[in-house]
């Protein structure tokens, strides 16, 4: 599963380190155009910018892709971003949109007024907008321990996404995505499409994995 963020210019100022997971149009369209050789690649998009409407749905409707879309909640209509109006019409192409939260809050940090809002206003706010439940999440920064998973389980979340990289089963709870880069080249998207990482890879990934779970454990 590969993730995007923001593509090509934007009109908005960056928060510290955005930018290391803002790409280029090109670089878009070449994983786009992998992706779409292989039936397995899924897609996902992250923080509802303004490029997911403008850049990423007709390069994805010419290739016959759908992808999922995880829109911060309270940020619609802010400079940059997706609006109301924008999530409709993504949800009109047939394109599934999912919960980022509220904020972009790291949601370990949360106290009990921000987490109603992570986990129960922004499912109810973009419930509204897509006319039924909201039970698929992406967690900000990929940031996460023992007390934010049985957050979410106790929300009802049908499926959780990460950051943690690796390949995903479709039907587990869990699922860790690959990041896409500002950096990233042609042998890394295709080992990343294709599914080879290499065993130290694999490993630090493991070990990244079940540190996470464990956070948190009284």
């Amino acid at each position: 599963m590969i993730n995007v963020h923001g593509i090509g210019p934007t009109d908005r100022d960056l928060a510290p380190g955005e930018d290391r997971t803002w790409v280029s149009v090109g670089q878009f369209e070449q994983m786009l155009d992998l992706a779409a050789r292989r039936d397995h690649v899924r897609i996902t998009f992250d923080d509802g910018n303004a490029s997911d409407l403008e850049i990423a749905l007709p390069r994805l409707l010419d290739r016959g892709l759908t992808a999922e879309f995880f829109v911060l909640a309270g940020l619609l209509g802010e400079p940059g971003r997706l609006d109301a109006d924008g999530v409709r019409e993504l949800v009109k192409a047939g394109m599934p949109v999912g919960s980022h939260g509220w904020a972009h809050r790291d949601w370990r940090r949360v106290d009990e007024t921000e987490a109603r809002e992570e986990f129960q206003e922004a499912h109810r706010v973009l419930g509204d907008l897509v006319g039924g439940p909201v039970d698929s999440v992406a967690i900000p920064f990929g940031s996460y321990d023992r007390r934010v998973l049985k957050r979410l389980r106790h929300a009802g979340v049908r499926r959780v996404l990460s950051s943690d990289g690796g390949p995903a089963k479709p039907s587990a709870w869990l699922q860790p995505r690959n990041s896409l880069r500002h950096d990233m080249d042609a042998a890394w998207l295709t080992a990343v499409v294709d599914g080879r990482p290499g065993p130290a890879q694999r490993a630090r990934r493991l070990a990244a994995r079940t540190a996470k779970r464990l956070r948190g454990k009284p």
